[in-house]
């Protein structure tokens, strides 16, 4: 019973993914500049990091989450769709789980239980930066020494990251993405986020964020394909504990992105035809 729930729950996440991912969505075969290459044309994943003129690490990019197991060689050619497996639960790699306040343990459950009906994300609402690292679609950095900002393929989403290491709001509005502010400790980009609403979801299972969340990204770029996210999440109204995980992107080339509006007359939900 235990493994028919399971599978039931992989194949309508699947179903999920699939209907918020068109094999449209990317703008295939318009060639990227300057990409480094081996001497059988695939791109050199490995390449030195590129650097700004200030000679910081320039995160600009197309990236997408990397769900590589070690020792599997890094797909190159820019389309093979990947989620991090903490898109389903971001406490996986934690023996214990996320440390999860006692109001939100039954919540997380029921969530889990009706394969997660209720997301946000399948009913066409944002997803928060921390989520969005682990789902299949694309992320666009554009990188100046004074602005990062994302824009997400997803209902065309962004963010903006202030890289002036100004003060956060003292009575921040909420909003999907917060608000950040950056500075750099040697090649890493350390981002503080706070004012984050309290219905954002930061995966499958129904972990969230609430407006106490107080949000840290340690964020490198190891080298010329491959983006590491340490992600410090401080919220005690959702967590008894600080807690940490890292999150990987890889690099996308010759590709740009499409908008996929699920907002546009969605009715995936409707024809779920779940008993919830």
């Amino acid at each position: 019973m235990i493994e028919l729930i399971q599978f039931k729950r992989l194949f309508i996440i699947t179903l999920m993914v699939i209907a918020t991912c068109p094999a449209t969505a990317q703008w295939i075969g318009y060639p990227t500049s300057d990409v480094p290459r081996l001497a059988d044309g695939s791109v050199n994943m490995e390449a030195p990091t590129p650097r700004m003129a200030n000679g910081m690490p320039d995160l600009s990019g197309i990236w997408i989450s990397d769900n590589t197991r070690p020792g599997e060689p890094t797909p190159s050619d820019g389309f093979s769709l990947s989620s991090s497996r903490l898109m389903t639960n971001m406490g996986a790699d934690m023996p214990d789980g996320l440390p999860y306040q006692d109001w939100l343990i039954p919540i997380v459950k029921e969530h889990t239980d009706n394969l997660a009906i209720n997301d946000p994300h399948i009913r066409c609402i944002p997803d928060n930066f921390l989520r969005a690292y682990g789902l299949p679609h694309m992320l666009k950095f554009v990188h100046t020494p004074d602005l990062l900002v994302v824009m997400n393929e997803m209902n065309a989403g962004y963010r903006q990251v202030f890289l002036d290491a100004r003060a956060l709001p003292d009575d921040p509005a909420p909003s999907f993405q917060g608000y950040s502010s950056a500075s750099w400790s040697g090649d890493t980009l350390v981002i503080e986020t706070i004012g984050v609403r309290n219905d954002t979801w930061i995966d499958w299972n129904g972990s969230v964020l609430t407006e106490q969340a107080k949000v840290r990204e340690e964020m490198r770029r190891l080298d010329y394909g491959h983006l590491e996210i340490k992600v410090t999440v401080d919220d005690p109204a959702a967590y008894t504990k600080p807690w940490s995980v890292t999150l990987k992107q890889r690099l996308v080339v010759d590709a740009e992105l499409i908008d996929e509006i699920c907002l546009e007359n969605e009715r995936f939900v409707e024809h779920m035809n779940l008993p919830y």
